[in-house]
C-alpha cells in the first residue's frame, strides 16, 4: 500500500501516487500537483511538532495533504474552490484511512489563516494569469483575481505569530510578508522554506 510505504520511508514514485487516482485526475499531476518528493521534505519542515496544523492552499486533488498526513504527525487542511476535488480528496483520506487530513470546500478569501501554524503555497493562483494552464472550466479565472486573492494571502500572513512556517514551491516571493525569513532553499530555488521572525 502506498501510504504504508510513506509512513516506513520506502520510496514511492508520483506514477506511484497518481495510480490512486481517477484516469481524469492522473493528466494534470505533472503540472498541478506536488512532486511526492517535494511534498515529503516540505511537510518534514512544515510539520516539525507532532500535531502541527498546516493549511494547503489551494489543495487540489489532496496530494500534498495526503503525502504530509502520511509522512509527519502534522494535521493537513486543504481547502479547494473546486467541489469535485474537494470531495475527491475526501474520499481519499476516508478509504486510505488518513486521519490527520481534512479537506474543505471554500475560496481562499474567506478562510482565515489564525488557526494554523503552518502553510504550504504551490502558486495555486497561477492559472488566473494563464488560463491555459487552468484545471478545468469550473470556476471563474481572471488576472484580478489572481491578485485579490495573492493580497489576501499577505495580509493573513502578516498576521500570524512569530515562528509560523511557509513553504512555497514555484511561486513568487511577493505573496510573503516581509515579517518571514527566508531559512533555506532547493531545486534551485523553486522550493523556499520559511519562517515568520517578526510581528507586524
Amino acid at each position: 500500500m502506498i501510504f504504508k510505504r510513506l509512513r516506513l520511508n520506502i520510496g514511492v514514485t508520483d506514477s506511484d501516487f497518481v495510480s490512486i487516482y481517477p484516469e481524469a485526475i492522473k493528466h494534470l499531476d505533472r503540472k498541478h500537483w506536488t512532486p511526492v518528493s517535494i511534498a515529503k521534505v516540505a511537510s518534514e519542515f512544515l510539520a516539525e511538532k507532532p500535531g502541527t496544523k498546516v493549511l494547503d492552499i489551494g489543495s487540489g486533488a489532496g496530494k500534498f495533504c495526503l503525502i504530509g498526513a502520511a509522512n509527519t504527525k502534522g494535521h493537513f487542511t486543504g481547502v479547494e474552490q473546486r467541489q469535485e476535488l474537494v470531495e475527491l480528496s475526501q474520499k481519499l483520506s476516508a478509504y486510505y484511512y488518513i486521519r490527520n487530513a481534512r479537506f474543505i470546500h471554500a475560496n481562499i478569501q474567506s478562510v482565515g489563516f489564525g488557526a494554523y501554524d503552518a502553510f504550504y503555497f504551490y502558486n495555486s493562483f497561477y492559472e488566473n494569469l494563464n488560463p491555459v494552464e487552468r484545471i478545468d472550466d469550473a470556476v471563474r479565472l481572471s488576472s484580478d483575481l489572481y491578485h485579490l486573492y495573492s493580497l489576501h494571502i499577505v495580509e493573513q500572513l502578516a498576521r500570524c505569530r512569530p515562528g509560523t512556517r511557509l513553504v512555497t514551491y514555484c511561486s513568487p516571493t511577493t505573496i510573503v510578508p516581509s515579517s518571514f525569513k527566508l531559512l533555506d532553499s532547493l531545486k534551485g530555488g523553486l522550493l523556499k522554506f520559511w519562517e515568520k521572525t517578526l510581528s507586524i
